[in-house]
């Protein structure tokens, strides 16, 4: 991608967590920030995701919190939960992907360039459309995965594909940010039970 230009960030939330999770490491957002920053002048990031109605407590808020006042632009919906009749499966109900799709094409006309940051097939029209205006379009998802968690024909559709295993490397979160690392860097003579705790901040 050239280093030229202006460009804004869409990342699918849900999308894009279950492509990191899938390939065994979590996004470090700033480090995501300042990797497109340092590609092109860019003009606007943002972060679409559900959150569950009902839930008093979301285990996304966190994550939520940090990304607003670091830089992104966080658009949230309420989705809600439901059981199916056919299989009796919990699932949730609701989808950011047309407020992503209104919101890109509203920026298509200040922007040279979009990186979309997920694997949704849905937005191959999308993409196809930002082209029409001029805009050169960057999908960032995973062939690594079995199956791959990008649908074929938005990747035909992009300008450039980017596999996200590839960008590891620079927006991975590394293990030290983890208090689990720093006390097993230092293995202790025993450990009590719930000394080690889950690391839920966003840092």
């Amino acid at each position: 991608m050239s280093s030229l230009g202006k460009s804004a960030l869409f990342i699918d939330g849900s999308n894009f967590h279950a492509t990191a999770k899938a390939l065994g490491f979590e996004i470090d957002y700033r480090r995501l920030l300042s990797e497109f920053q340092s590609r092109a002048t860019l003009l606007r990031a943002f972060y679409y995701t559900t959150i569950i109605e009902d839930q008093e407590y979301s285990s996304i808020r966190p994550l939520i919190d940090w990304l607003d006042y670091n830089g992104f632009t966080v658009v949230t919906k309420l989705a809600k939960e439901f059981v199916d009749s056919a299989t009796g499966r919990r699932k949730v109900k609701g989808s950011m992907d047309v407020d992503l799709a209104v919101s890109a094409m509203e920026l298509a006309q200040h922007v040279d360039q979009i990186v979309l940051c997920s694997g949704d097939g849905d937005f191959r029209s999308l993409v196809e459309a930002l082209q029409r205006r001029g805009v050169r379009v960057t999908v960032v998802s995973t062939l690594s995965t079995q199956p791959p968690m990008i649908a074929d024909d938005l990747r035909r559709q992009a300008d450039i594909f980017i596999d996200l295993v590839e960008l590891k490397p620079k927006v991975g979160r590394d293990p030290p940010d983890r208090p689990v690392s720093r006390e097993m860097r230092q293995p202790p003579q025993f450990l009590a039970r719930g000394t080690i705790r889950r690391d839920d901040r966003v840092e």
